[in-house]
């Protein structure tokens, strides 16, 4: 296997180092999403149980020789870097509790081992350590469908789900409420964000309820299913603080506006300086759609308020391929979102590619 070259290398270097700048630490599978050679919605649907992305080592999207080079340029960091071992597993939650991930088809310990040891920086205290390790082992957030469809029945009772009724998927097949042992909960509708948190914070068993969006081809939240018991205590707690949380609230919007009149600049000059031939008016134009406050849009990450050049370049590439190509055309003609994607790419590439000439 030849050496890797030096622009590779620095490749590995800046993903390695903006997974920690963004995570507090750095495992492999980080790595490989920043170095966009595993897909973030990828690495999301394992980690929910998707029986699609099951074998999720399938999913990196990386040659064996490519794989090695990356992992041997990783390891150098790390150990230039003075970071600090930390094993943390990958886990999911079930209705019945949780359980462990692993990455390869075979289950083999020491590949799964690898994949699971995320490296912190070594100044890190005892107490931090033991909370970083518990952040990356918490499973993601039960997930409920609301039924947007006519037909369907229960995988394991046969009962009918009619439209707007509620199905939780275990390993690829739907399940009522009542065979998934979730009936016992009851619905929270989205909105209020601290009857939310205090709700979930108070409830032994909670589910995100989301609906599938025809128009915009995503799942959407619609609230939290939690015990009775929980509701009414994060009710209470709600109604004995709200006239401090209001003015909190009042004096946060007054600094937030401060900080998104300096961060929209900031975002314009970043993309300048990435693409230096992108007309200002359209840069300007991606800076204000990337950092819209709420709207879940890259600008609003982590790496994108650290103006991470990967942050950056998914900004342009989601304006240009509203702007500049005929992708919305394609949905709209009933074109699936991947495959219009990828239709598109390459005019995509052209854009960037004459963008970024100086």
């Amino acid at each position: 296997m030849n050496a890797p070259s030096q622009g590779f290398r620095d490749r590995v270097i800046a993903a390695a180092e903006a997974a920690l700048e963004a995570g507090g630490s750095v495992g492999p599978l980080e790595l490989f999403q920043f170095m966009g050679l595993l897909q973030p919605v990828h690495f999301e649907g394992w980690r929910k149980g998707n029986e699609h992305f099951r074998v999720l080592e399938a999913w990196i999207q990386v040659g064996p020789e490519k794989f090695e080079k990356a992992l041997r340029c990783f390891g150098e960091w790390v150990q230039a870097r003075g970071l600090r071992p930390i094993e943390a597993p990958y886990t999911r939650r079930t209705p019945r509790g949780v359980e462990q991930l692993q990455v390869t088809a075979d289950g083999n310990p020491e590949r799964e081992k690898f994949y699971r040891t995320h490296y912190a920086p070594a100044a890190l205290t005892e107490r931090k350590t033991k909370q970083l390790a518990e952040k990356l082992s918490k499973p993601p957030d039960l997930v409920v469908f609301e039924k947007v469809s006519e037909e369907g029945n229960c995988s394991e009772c046969g009962a009918e789900l009619l439209r707007g009724s509620y199905l939780f998927m275990e390993k690829g097949q739907p399940l009522c409420l009542a065979c998934a042992d979730l009936d016992h909960l009851i619905f929270l509708p989205a909105g209020d964000v601290a009857l939310t948190r205090r709700a979930r914070k108070h409830s032994p068993l909670s589910a995100v309820v989301v609906r599938f969006s025809r128009a915009r081809k995503r799942y959407e939240r619609q609230g939290l299913l939690v015990t009775s018991a929980a509701l009414a205590q994060a009710e209470a707690e709600c109604a004995a603080d709200a006239p401090e949380r209001a003015a909190r609230r009042v004096q946060a919007a007054v600094l937030r506006q401060g900080e998104d009149s300096e961060f929209i600049p900031a975002v314009t000059r970043a993309i300048a300086e990435q693409y230096p031939a992108c007309p200002p008016a359209e840069a300007r134009a991606i800076a204000e759609h990337t950092a819209l406050r709420g709207s879940g849009r890259v600008g609003r990450s982590a790496a994108g308020r650290a103006l991470d050049p990967r942050a950056i370049e998914l900004a342009v590439i989601a304006h240009l391929r509203h702007t500049h190509t005929n992708y919305d055309e394609l949905l709209m003609q009933g074109a699936e979102r991947l495959d219009a994607r990828a239709r598109v790419r390459e005019r995509i590439e052209q854009v960037l590619a004459a963008w970024s000439r100086s």
